[in-house]
């Protein structure tokens, strides 16, 4: 089964970007623009894991990780943090909010196909 990975992020090239890594190494990417995009995408369809940004307009990353962990359907689903911010502050709320995994912008291709594999057990 292929796993679905929800990407959050404002920006399309880096959506693209993204997308674009996860379908080369056989994943099924679903996008959402922003944090609370997100919340409804995940209304309807559960992800095996989520890669979202930090700085997003409406919800930004934080907000959307707390909201995600109320529902019940976020159980077991891995959630990676993206940040241009390296702030040790920032790294350590994004875990307290449920966060398993964290990437610094930029980033490359084998580095985000590393953390997705890791945090999907593969």
């Amino acid at each position: 089964m292929t796993k679905r990975i929800l990407v959050v992020d404002d920006s399309p090239s880096v959506r693209r970007l993204i997308c674009s890594t996860l379908r080369s190494a056989g994943y099924q990417p679903v996008e959402a623009v922003d944090g609370a995009n997100a919340l409804q995408v995940v209304g309807t369809t559960r992800p095996d894991a989520v890669i979202t940004d930090q700085n997003m307009p409406n919800l930004d990353g934080l907000g959307f990780i707390r909201a995600f962990r109320q529902r019940p359907e976020s159980l077991g689903v891995p959630v990676i943090f993206v940040s241009t911010e390296t702030d040790a502050a920032l790294k350590a709320k994004a875990r307290e909010a449920g966060a398993i995994g964290w990437m610094a912008k930029p980033f490359d291709d084998r580095k985000l196909l590393s953390v997705v594999t890791k945090v999907l057990g593969g």
